[in-house]
């Protein structure tokens, strides 16, 4: 089966009525929103680096496009299109079938659109996804407004993702392979955060880089990390390792003034959110347990270890 066969097979639908022109030309064409800025993310997987060898081609679809969606959700956008560079090893329509179809579940559960990209014959398999999204102008939300006092505040549960790749066959798994962009918890945050990042690396690397973009620190009170009831009967340590440093969890990690914080609960967010901490004037990342400093030395996920 040549390229343009596998493209009109598998990853070709009928353009959307927001979409001039998708799949099948050179290039896609969008007609940006009136007052609105573009955002842009790519990201790139590959097999036995961010993903077990064995997972299935449904899950791989899926994850490649809930971790791009989730750094648009970062910024406070909305998610509106995708463009996919696949590299095979060989043609499988088996795994095509499976992995085009997670890829679509994810796409259609967060209303987004494949719009184009790119296939290739690789030694090893790599996806690759450039993600697009449509933000009101200057209103993104950036790593760089954390203030002095602001609150810290993660979603969901972290360290679930680490956990499930490390005992692959426990129900934390799931957290792994399925991972839920948070795209309308980053929209409702929009003018709302004074900072936001996705949690991808680790919840203590990726929250430095706020830190060292706003030019402040953090305390965080370990005691109040939102973990999983499947971690609690680890060691305290553990937990920790897992939480902080685990990565793949792709939730959002935020500051927010307190005030803010009120006016955000009010609009009933559809996802659990835990404060965690404060953002401090001492340019460093702490952590207190039971009102006490309690020193820690965590590395989240490096791409060159």
């Amino acid at each position: 089966m040549a390229e343009f066969s596998i493209i009109d097979t598998y990853f070709n639908r009928p353009h959307q009525a927001d979409v001039d022109l998708g799949v099948g030309d050179d290039s896609a064409l969008l007609t940006p929103p009136p007052h609105h800025q573009l955002v842009i993310c790519a990201d790139t997987l590959v097999a036995g680096r961010h993903f077990p060898l064995d997972t299935t081609a449904h899950a791989i679809g899926w994850k490649s496009v809930a971790v791009n969606l989730s750094d648009i959700a970062a910024m406070g956008a909305k998610p509106h299109s995708i463009l996919l560079a696949l590299s095979l090893p060989q043609i499988d329509h088996d795994w095509l079938k499976g992995f085009s179809q997670g890829l679509y579940d994810c796409c259609d559960q967060f209303g987004v659109r494949l719009i184009g990209g790119d296939t290739t014959q690789s030694p090893h398999l790599t996806l690759s996804v450039t993600a697009l999204g449509w933000i009101e102008t200057g209103k993104s939300v950036l790593r760089s407004g954390a203030q002095v006092n602001d609150l810290v505040v993660v979603s969901g549960t972290i360290g679930d993702a680490a956990y499930g790749l490390q005992h692959l066959g426990h129900p934390l798994q799931q957290r792994l392979d399925y991972p839920t962009p948070r795209c309308e918890l980053g929209t409702i945050l929009k003018g709302l955060a004074s900072s936001m990042i996705d949690v991808s690396d680790g919840l203590a690397q990726d929250l430095g880089h706020i830190l060292k973009a706003s030019n402040v620190g953090a305390k965080i009170d370990l005691s109040r990390l939102p973990i999983d009831n499947a971690l609690k009967v680890l060691s305290d340590q553990k937990q920790w390792e897992y939480a902080l440093a685990g990565g793949d969890d792709y939730e959002l990690c935020f500051t927010i003034s307190m005030q803010n914080y009120q006016d955000f609960l009010q609009l009933q967010p559809n996802v659990k959110t835990t404060i965690i901490g404060k953002i401090t004037q001492q340019c460093e990342l702490t952590f207190e347990k039971d009102g006490l400093d309690h020193p820690l030395q965590l590395n989240g996920y490096q791409h060159f270890a």
